[in-house]
Parts: structure tokens; C-alpha cells; sequence
């Protein structure tokens, strides 16, 4: 039986609406990927089986056959999600426990995407089409139900989530194919709290009313190269959760270091990075740390190689997947700072000769291909495909792109300088540019009629 990897979802900086986006509940609970074939299985994010805890949804097999199914496990006190009891539940061994738990505090699965049907893969349909076949194959029951979605209306969903005290909602594009295993762009989740489900790699030396048990939590997460440290987590605990916290840690101790980066100041003791955990923070520093981090719960049901640095960082995965660095001398993404109002645009030499504008925005470089680059006279227009997000660091390459890579072929610096934004929206971005070349004001508007991700850059009066 194929096994599937759920498709991850990155953080949105704040609610919104759109006709390209259906909107639904963020769900505190266990990611769970059903597959309901000739024998019903329920597997968590890292793949382990859930029905025998929450035996309860067996009543699946009734309702469905031959799906593969993704959904969350929740369980629901006073009209809302009761986390604690969820994960007693998934940890519970016990066969007795485990019937009285279920008649007490049954678990409710909600589904809201399905990915195979009666053999078939669905994972390159668009969402809404997909949306529409689980409606028309799967029937609710006692304990399975259908997440219900609303179109457009994000914003005002957004305010009557947070009414009903749930965490916040999903926004996702309607015309996005489900890419397992990762985190982009297509869905969002939008929530008051910013958080960062984190890798503990350690913790400090514990000081006076801490002395018998630690004085803060040594946060990481993965990129490419290896786990990055992202701070040290020191409130949001109790005296009596430090106890059992350090006692659950300490299971995973080890001599040597395990993270590199972290500041001495205090004597620490490292820890296997087996262990998961939620923390809410304000923002990120300038050197890429957690501001005001708070320590929220453990997330027995995430795994430690999910733990990665694009949920703090900006979204670089279409850029990475589609090169291969150890062929192509083009950049990876680092700790490289910016002004916020770069640009470059570079002469590309592949297989059809384009000039790449790059503006950066948000930590990255937005970038256009410019089949006849920039247009020099006011009210004259060109043909701006938008592409995927470049690191900051490649306004600086030139080089030659080899032979089988994406874009191959020469790539040099063509103009660069700065700009100023004078409009910037999903429909229209209006600048003042100073670069060596590119002087005065650009218009980009998107052409909608030209394809999705196709603009117009329009030189305008200067």
C-alpha cells in the first residue's frame, strides 16, 4: 500500500480575501491520513497507526471504500478542541482505558481532501475539483464528518473563527494540486498567534527557584545544511510542568553537542533532537532568532524532520527543488540581510535569450522574466512572467548555469540599484527606480488574460 506525506501549509501574515482561495477551521489536533481499502488504517503525520487509540472511527469503512483520505482527529469539550485530552488518548496503551476514553471522550475525524480514489491518484487535480469528489464519495457519520469551507469571505470567516474561539482558519487556493510532503504557498494557515513548531536540542543550567530543573529550552530547526538555532525558550511553564518536563528530557541526553551556534552563557546539556515542540513567539530578529518566544506544548505528533526553517523564513522550496547545488554554482539561501530596496536585473543567455527583473521584498527577491527586457520609453510595455522567489544572494551571481539544470546558460548582472514602492497589491505594483539603466517610474499590472502568473511592465511618466 503507498503511503502519503500530507501537504504542509506556511504561515500568512494576516487574513484576507480572494476569489482564487477557499477558506476553512484550522483544527487543533492529530494530522491523519486514512486510508480506507480492505482493511480501514489511520496513520499519523509520522506514520503511525492511530485507529487502535481511537477505535471509534473504524465506523470509516461504513461510510467510504477504497479512498485515501486526509483530515484531522480532534476531540471536542464545550464546543471546542480539548488538545490534552486528544494526545491522553494517542498515548494510551491500555485496552480498557482506551474503550473508556473513546465512550467518554470520543474523537471526531474531520476530512477535507482526498487523494486516491478506487486506485487512482488525485494529488494533480485542483483542490475544488477534488473538494467536490470527497463530497460525492465519502458520507458523514457519528464520528466522520466533512470540513465545511466558505469562498472569498476569508476576512469575515477569520473574525467569526476567532468568536467561536478556534485558533484560526486555512486559507487555500482553489487551483492547487497536492504537493506532499510540502510547505508552499497554495495553502496558508492564518492565526492571531504567530507559532513554530521547534526541535529541543537542549536546555541551560537552571538558577534559583530553577536550580533543580533548567533555565530555558535550546530551540532549532532544519535547513539543507543541517539544524539551524533559532533562540532559548524560558517562560510558559509551570514550576510543577519544568519538573516533569526535565524528567521526560532527560531520557535524551548526550555528551556531545548537538546544535551548533549556541551562545555559552550558561552551562548546557545537550539532548538527542527526538523531541517536539510548539512555541508562540512576536516576531523574528534581525539574525534570524524568535522574539518573545513562549513555550506552548510538546507535538508528540510531529516529527522532528518537519521541524523546518521555511516556517520562519521566507518560502524558498520552488527555488530549491528545481536545482540541483551541487551541480549549479547558483546560491543557496543564508543569513544574508537586506535593504528591503534592492534590485538587479540580469541578462540570462538560456535557451531563449530574457532579462530577469528581481525586486526585493519580504526577505527574497520577487522575480519577473522579461522576454525583451525593460521597456525605455514612457508608455511603452513588455511581457513580465512572474516566476518562482529567488534568496537575496543571487543579486550578486553571474556565471554560467550547466548543461541538464534549470535555466542553463550565462547569466550576468545587466542593471541593479534601488527602488522605492509606491503601490504594491496582488494586482498592481507601481515603483520608482534608480538604477544605472532603469531610471524613473515602472508599473507592473497583472494580465490576467495572459495566464496566472503574467504582468505587464509598463514604463511610465517619469
Amino acid at each position: 500500500m503507498k503511503q502519503y506525506k500530507p501537504m504542509l501549509a506556511r504561515l500568512a501574515e494576516a487574513p484576507f480575501s480572494s476569489d482564487k482561495w477557499v477558506f476553512e477551521v484550522k483544527w487543533d489536533g492529530i494530522r491523519a491520513i486514512s486510508y480506507v481499502k480492505e482493511e480501514l488504517s489511520i496513520r499519523s503525520r509520522n506514520q503511525k497507526e492511530l485507529i487502535d487509540n481511537f477505535p471509534e472511527l473504524s465506523e470509516l469503512s461504513d461510510l467510504t471504500r477504497d479512498t485515501v483520505l486526509d483530515g484531522e482527529i480532534v476531540v471536542m469539550k464545550e464546543g471546542k478542541t480539548d488538545f490534552q485530552t486528544l494526545i491522553r488518548r494517542r498515548q494510551n496503551t491500555n485496552p480498557v482505558e482506551i474503550r473508556y476514553m473513546s465512550a467518554k471522550f470520543p474523537a471526531t475525524y474531520i476530512i477535507f481532501d482526498i487523494l486516491e480514489k478506487d486506485g487512482e491518484e488525485l494529488l494533480d487535480i485542483p483542490l475544488r475539483e477534488r473538494k467536490m469528489i470527497l463530497k460525492n464519495c465519502v458520507k458523514e457519520g457519528k464520528f466522520v464528518v466533512l470540513s465545511i469551507f466558505v469562498e472569498e469571505t476569508g476576512e469575515a470567516y477569520y473574525r467569526a473563527a476567532l468568536e467561536k474561539g478556534v485558533e484560526g482558519v486555512m486559507a487555500k487556493k482553489k487551483q492547487s494540486l497536492y504537493e506532499q510532503g510540502k510547505r508552499g504557498n497554495n495553502w496558508l494557515k492564518i492565526k492571531q498567534t504567530k507559532t513554530c513548531d521547534c526541535v529541543i536540542f537542549g536546555y541551560t543550567k537552571g538558577e534559583g527557584s530553577r536550580e533543580k530543573t533548567f533555565g530555558s529550552l535550546i530551540l532549532g530547526l532544519y535547513d539543507v545544511a543541517g539544524p539551524v538555532f533559532i533562540g532559548k525558550v524560558g517562560t510558559g511553564f509551570s514550576q510543577e510542568g519544568m519538573e516533569k518536563l526535565k524528567l521526560s528530557l532527560d531520557k535524551y541526553k548526550v555528551e556531545k553537542e548537538t546544535l551548533p551556534g549556541v551562545d555559552m552563557d550558561r552551562e548546557i546539556t545537550w539532548l538527542r533532537p527526538d523531541v517536539v515542540c510548539e512555541v508562540g513567539y512576536q516576531s523574528i530578529t534581525d539574525d534570524g532568532k524568535l522574539r518573545i518566544p513562549v513555550f506552548q506544548r510538546f507535538r508528540e505528533d510531529k516529527d522532528p524532520s518537519e521541524c523546518t526553517i521555511d516556517q520562519i523564513r521566507p518560502a524558498l522550496s520552488d527555488y530549491t527543488a528545481k536545482r540541483d547545488f551541487g551541480r549549479t554554482t547558483e546560491p543557496l539561501m543564508s543569513e544574508e540581510k537586506g535593504t528591503g530596496q534592492s534590485f538587479v536585473v540580469q541578462e540570462h543567455h538560456a535557451r531563449r535569450l530574457h532579462y530577469d527583473l528581481r525586486l526585493e521584498r519580504d526577505g527574497v527577491l520577487k522575480s519577473w522574466a522579461v522576454p525583451k527586457g525593460p521597456p525605455e520609453l514612457s508608455g511603452d510595455r513588455r511581457l513580465a512572467v512572474q516566476v518562482e522567489d529567488h534568496p537575496l544572494e543571487y543579486s550578486k551571481f553571474e556565471g554560467t548555469i550547466p548543461e541538464g539544470q534549470y535555466g542553463a546558460g550565462t547569466v550576468k548582472i545587466w542593471d541593479k540599484g534601488i527602488y522605492e514602492s509606491i503601490a504594491w497589491d496582488e494586482k498592481k505594483i507601481e515603483l520608482m527606480v534608480r538604477g544605472e539603466k532603469m531610471k524613473g517610474r515602472y508599473v507592473l499590472v497583472k494580465f490576467k488574460k495572459a495566464g496566472e502568473n503574467n504582468w505587464l511592465l509598463i514604463k511610465g511618466d517619469d
